[in-house]
């Protein structure tokens, strides 16, 4: 089992505890930071469950009491935001731990950037130097513990976030929203099913992907990338078909922080896509890019031949190149019960045209190998819910 030597050279500010059994260092860890009535924020679904009671009993035990804070969408939107900050005012909280899915890391993350600023969260929208307008000063400490292998905030400097109003996914961007602490215990994604172990499984793998094929010269993030797949290839099929496999548990979370590390050099069409369906149609994220992911590719066949074949070869997959990739993309989602199309998650064709004008200004379609066009993302869009292999882009 890697322990945290394996990320010490990681260019990030953060300390990261890694192995199975690691969570039982929160009431010290909060210590270290700080943290004397922390308010943790997590999923919905995980709040009820043995293991977020076990946390906030042994830290109540070592004198830590933790004022619990869940009413988080799957999409996380900006009143979530505000009601947890309140609840974070209303309970004297001086720091949050963020448990749970990418759902909860973004919306703790966001909540700590919050917790003391003069202007709305929507102004601290990853666009220009907005950034420059947060009062660091009114910021708060985190310490993120992801439960599944995906999204990889944990070690990311933004969370994605729903304007209901306008119906669109933001990205809220501060330097220092980057967690001081992340915990990767591969023992808290055992309980995790086996649909979303698939469907978060392929979130890590489209963010690896999409940064491998990106535009920008960053050759660290696309080794990290080649490296995070290898991992993916081996373990994510294992930690399906057995949720206790501890040994893949903790290299899926490994591979999922590496791909929030390497798409610093850019994401593409996948989640330029996934964020207007995200956000018109609450769809889990990484289904969305899972079910995007071989469409695509065959939309960026003509420029990314050479990175697959170096893929191919990196994987040893039975059959070399472009074609060897998207074999191995499509029987995967096969074998992992992936649905093929849009269609089959009940999206339809009817804001096809809204969809794609929106995919075109998403900042993941700049560093996307081909600059394409709205009526280019239309075409990429209506081949994903009609399950059409050949793109005529």
């Amino acid at each position: 089992m890697p322990d945290s030597a394996f990320f010490s050279n990681w260019n990030y500010p953060t300390a990261v505890r890694v192995g199975a059994g690691r969570i039982a260092e929160l009431p010290k860890l909060c210590r270290e930071l700080g943290m004397a009535t922390p308010l943790l924020v997590t999923d919905p679904g995980l709040v009820a469950l043995p293991m977020v009671q076990t946390i906030v009993e042994n830290c109540l035990v070592a004198g830590i009491p933790l004022t619990v804070f869940s009413d988080i969408k799957g999409n996380p939107t900006g009143k979530n935001i505000d009601d947890g900050v309140a609840v974070c005012k209303a309970h004297g909280c001086d720091g949050v731990i963020a448990l749970g899915g990418g759902s909860a890391l973004d919306a703790g993350k966001a909540i700590a950037l919050m917790f003391g600023q003069a202007h709305p969260v929507w102004d601290f929208e990853d666009v220009g130097d907005n950034y420059l307008k947060v009062d660091i000063h009114g910021m708060r400490p985190v310490i993120a513990v992801p439960t599944t292998a995906g999204t990889g905030s944990e070690v990311g400097r933004a969370s994605v976030l729903t304007d209901e109003q306008a119906r669109l996914k933001k990205i809220i961007f501060h330097p220092r929203m980057l967690p001081e602490i992340v915990v990767l215990d591969p023992a808290l994604t055992v309980g995790l099913p086996p649909q979303i172990t698939a469907a978060t499984g392929m979130d890590a793998l489209s963010h690896n992907l999409e940064a491998y094929c990106a535009t920008s010269y960053h050759p660290m993030a696309e080794g990290i990338a080649l490296e995070a797949m290898r991992m993916i290839h081996d373990y994510l099929p294992r930690a399906v078909a057995n949720g206790t496999d501890l040994e893949a548990r903790m290299q899926m979370l490994a591979a999922s922080s590496m791909g929030a590390t390497a798409f610093q050099r850019g994401l593409g069409a996948m989640h330029a896509l996934a964020h207007p369906l995200g956000a018109l149609y609450d769809k889990h994220h990484g289904l969305l890019n899972a079910i995007l992911m071989p469409y695509v590719l065959i939309a960026n066949r003509s420029v990314i031949e050479e990175p697959m074949k170096r893929l191919s070869r990196y994987l040893s997959l039975p059959k070399s190149g472009f074609q060897g990739v998207l074999e191995w993309v499509v029987g995967l989602r096969l074998a992992l019960g992936i649905p093929s199309t849009l269609a089959d998650i009940d999206i339809g064709e009817e804001d096809a045209k809204q969809i794609a004008q929106m995919a075109a200004s998403d900042p993941s379609a700049q560093s996307n190998p081909i600059a394409f066009s709205a009526e280019d993302y239309q075409q990429l869009f209506l081949n994903a819910v009609r399950g059409q292999a050949e793109c005529s882009i």
